[in-house]
């Protein structure tokens, strides 16, 4: 048997196609691996699934990930099926049929791994499967929902501990959050019963994403969204705003004028949300206007702006939506046009919403209570005359240093001293990087094949390949299979399924040159 490190590196290559593990990854995975508890507390796009895939596939018997999101488990199964891993979810989007022949097929060990919505785990069937299935593993994604200190608290998280007692024995427990204050990560551990678990905060700053607030008026932002817009035609990237209305309001727009929007918002039928997000993951339309409804899971690694046309509720709810932008690790912009008006809003929001399951008066109370905290942090930050960066990683117990170099406070000249030629200039500087890094035409010639293969086999273009990873092709320029498998992001099935395709082009280009 080799030694468990030489498995773990050889799972990272064979399956997931990386050469290294990022910051943090190796310790969680080892850790429980080796039968401890961890939580990992992992900005948006640090990786934290393979922290508990790659466990999962060297472990015997299945590995159970509680997941609030549908789009999530979705996007997860879809991606860990390219790389010829067995996996299934369970959650509402499924019949009750459905449910029980999955469940079935995971106790009879045709899965790896299952993915579980917090409320099916204490159900009969989930229950049967439990008793039933040689379970080696649980991990907890968006852990902080147990904390009714954090922005998503869900009740049934609470009830995860009563779903372990049902297992024949005690197995590891990973806990994993992209956003987690230090009271947070307190809650995290007690209320999830951690035993002397493994704690890594691989630290959140992402040093791609340029931060900037904008002071409008609300009847600049329309002009100010548009201007970022035209000098980012190609771009893909998601709007925020707060309400209903104003998607509506600003999607009409947006068509209005020929560009390629889809909107999302909870107001809407299912069918025509389903179609919004797959014509945004499959990059039929480039921009999304959406609520905060739209976004947890979705592992779209090519956006490389996000805008809040408003003020968000919260630092964590901000910081996570704008950690959507840059997954590819590329240069992105986040940036949040604010309004006096916008604490009304919000306030008005706090006080009309009701908590995401059903609490008790005493406790709503409660929550309330935070969340006007938090929203008072939040507007904070909207007037910080101090590096934006710094306030964000503060905020989240983290050391900063005073100045990133890479904010609209650090960085005021690449804000808008002229709103037009400064955000051309910096599009213009961006893409001039970007077509040093690689040759343009190959890199719209993989695009191509990659979209080619996406239609056929009915899944968005990233999860074929990143965007990361064709740049890296460019980079590489590989033209056989031992030189592919070196591209990051190429495991043994990517090289084997689409290898051939790529190279050939590879090929064809470079000898035309």
């Amino acid at each position: 048997m080799q030694p468990l490190e030489n498995r773990m590196r050889a799972a990272l290559k064979d399956v997931f196609g990386y050469d290294d593990f990022r910051p943090g990854q190796y310790e969680i995975a080892r850790r429980l691996l080796e039968g401890g508890d961890a939580l990992a507390v992992m900005p948006t796009g640090a990786g934290k699934s393979i922290c508990y895939q790659l466990p999962a596939l060297l472990l015997p018997g299945v590995t159970v990930v509680v997941s609030p999101l549908i789009s999530l488990m979705r996007d997860q199964v879809q991606a860990l099926v390219q790389m010829g891993v067995r996996a299934a979810y369970i959650n509402s989007s499924l019949t009750e049929a459905q449910c029980r022949k999955a469940l079935d097929n995971a106790a009879r060990g045709v899965y790896k791994i299952v993915y579980a919505a917090p409320e099916r785990l204490l159900t009969p069937g989930f229950a049967h499967f439990a008793r039933s299935a040689q379970i080696s593993l649980v991990c907890v994604d968006e852990a902080h929902c147990v904390s009714q200190w954090g922005q998503d608290f869900r009740p049934s998280y609470q009830r995860i501990p009563e779903f372990m007692a049902q297992l024949s024995a005690r197995v590891p427990m990973g806990a994993f959050t992209a956003t987690a204050t230090a009271r947070v990560k307190d809650d995290i551990r007690a209320m999830l019963g951690l035993v002397s678990p493994l704690e890594i905060t691989t630290g959140f700053d992402r040093p791609n994403l340029f931060f900037e607030v904008q002071h409008l008026a609300n009847k600049e932002k329309p002009l100010a969204l548009r201007l970022y817009l035209a000098s980012h035609t190609d771009a893909s990237g998601i709007v925020y705003c707060s309400t209903r209305k104003q998607v509506d309001e600003v999607y009409a727009g947006l068509r209005a004028e020929g560009y390629a929007a889809a909107r999302y918002h909870a107001g809407m039928p299912a069918e025509e949300r389903a179609q919004s997000q797959e014509d945004f993951l499959y990059d039929r339309a480039r921009v999304m206007v959406a609520t905060n409804a739209f976004g947890m899971g979705i592992d779209k690694s090519n956006v490389s702006y996000v805008i809040h046309y408003n003020m968000p509720l919260d630092v964590e709810s901000y910081y996570q939506e704008a950690g959507r932008a840059g997954r590819d690790g590329q240069p992105a912009d986040c940036i949040l046009f604010y309004a006096p008006g916008d604490v009304r809003t919000n306030r008005f929001l706090i006080e009309h919403s009701a908590p995401a399951e059903e609490v008790d008066e005493a406790l709503a109370a409660q929550l309330r209570a935070g969340q006007e905290e938090r929203l008072r942090r939040m507007t904070f930050y909207c007037h910080s005359k101090y590096c934006l960066r710094a306030e964000l990683l503060r905020y989240f117990g983290e050391r900063a240093p005073k100045e990133c170099g890479h904010c609209s406070v650090c960085a005021p000249h690449a804000q808008r001293a002229s709103l037009t030629h400064a955000l051309a200039s910096r599009a213009k500087k961006q893409s001039e990087a970007q077509a040093k890094a690689v040759d343009a035409g190959l890199l719209e010639r993989l695009k191509e094949v990659r979209l080619a293969f996406a239609k056929r086999e009915g899944v968005p273009a990233f999860v074929v390949f990143s965007d990361a990873a064709l740049r890296d092709m460019c980079a590489k320029l590989p033209v056989t299979p031992a030189a592919f498998l070196q591209v990051s992001g190429v495991g043994a099935k990517k090289c084997e399924r689409y290898g051939e395709a790529f190279m050939r082009v590879i090929r064809e280009y470079t000898q035309a040159q």
